[in-house]
């Protein structure tokens, strides 16, 4: 007969799986368990066999763990996820990428009744059609404000009506209406809070974010340290081609304004003392374009002349 573990011996055997899971995994998801049964938390534990392990126990005993194992270890890092550890929360412990193990655990949501008490998580609208509950069940909508007719003998709704609010809590009439016509308006399953990663502590939005998002962020990164670093005057790599562009500028404007020269200031220095040099750069494309209307003109007077002769120019008229 094997003998059962006593509360202090079930206590050490946790406490040493958690330190065990801690050296061997350097991902974790901080997850929310409210609303999930057993049956449910055994569904993801076998979908996630192979590179990850759920781990669920009281905050207290976690929290004494990861506080210890820390201390003797000399890892810091740990510390991290000890302010996470609040509410009913577990953690999965992977080596698999994080958003794809985030994705799978978001596949176990299974549908559930509104019990009386529970906080919507979200609006639940009761749909317009036939019900299919007789007549006497008139007075039941008529408490909750909702229209309805009797077609064929049996209760309609007929708009759609909004029976509780994100956020507010169930009653008994809403709890008893659903129930009655067979709907399960919430879904529960674990929910992650936070992602673990040797030791950096982010929200899971992060794990949303593409190559495409991280350029763009990067971008507007890079642009306003340029910016800060022109409006300071400090030098920085981002802003160095700008503040070569405005020393040359200056350079430049120094030599246009005093007997100082260069070979590429002497170009904007012709260019200065002669404008016409700018229609003279420009001319050539000017009379390329406009070259081609004088010829068209030209064979045209040309096709003109034949039909301007006539009998009196060959010194002979019509009746001579």
């Amino acid at each position: 007969m094997v003998n059962k573990l006593s509360k202090a011996d079930k206590k050490i055997a946790y406490d040493a799986k958690l330190c065990q899971l801690l050296d061997d995994y350097s991902q974790i998801l901080i997850v929310a368990a409210d609303n999930v049964g057993s049956t449910q938390l055994q569904n993801i534990r076998q979908g996630l066999r192979g590179d990850s392990v759920v781990l669920m126990g009281k905050n207290t005993m976690m929290k004494r763990s990861v506080r210890i194992h820390s201390e003797k270890t000399g890892n810091k890092a740990f510390l991290n996820l000890i302010p996470l550890l609040q509410g009913n929360v577990g953690l999965i412990f992977t080596k698999g990428d994080l958003k794809e193990v985030s994705e799978e655990v978001a596949k176990y949501k299974v549908g559930a009744p509104a019990r009386v008490g529970l906080v919507a998580p979200i609006d639940v609208v009761v749909p317009p059609g036939n019900t299919g509950l007789d007549p006497s069940q008139t007075s039941f909508f008529q408490v909750l404000n909702i229209p309805t007719k009797i077609n064929k003998g049996t209760v309609e709704i007929i708009t759609p009506v909004e029976l509780i609010k994100k956020g507010e809590k169930v009653g008994s009439s809403e709890a008893a209406l659903l129930a009655k016509l067979g709907i399960r308006p919430f879904s529960y399953g674990l929910v992650v809070l936070s992602a673990y990663d040797n030791g950096s502590v982010f929200s899971p939005e992060v794990l949303d974010l593409t190559e495409d998002d991280l350029v763009v962020k990067f971008a507007a990164g890079v642009s306003m340290i340029a910016s800060l670093s022109l409006a300071t005057s400090y030098p920085t790599l981002a802003a160095a081609p700008h503040m070569f562009i405005n020393a040359y500028k200056n350079v430049l404007a120094v030599a246009v304004a005093t007997a100082y020269s260069y070979p590429e200031a002497e170009k904007v220095k012709e260019f200065l003392e002669d404008p016409s040099k700018f229609a003279f750069a420009a001319a050539p494309v000017t009379a390329a374009a406009s070259s081609g209307a004088p010829a068209a003109a030209k064979e045209e007077e040309k096709k003109e002349e034949p039909a301007e002769e006539s009998d009196d120019d060959m010194g002979f008229g019509l009746f001579d």
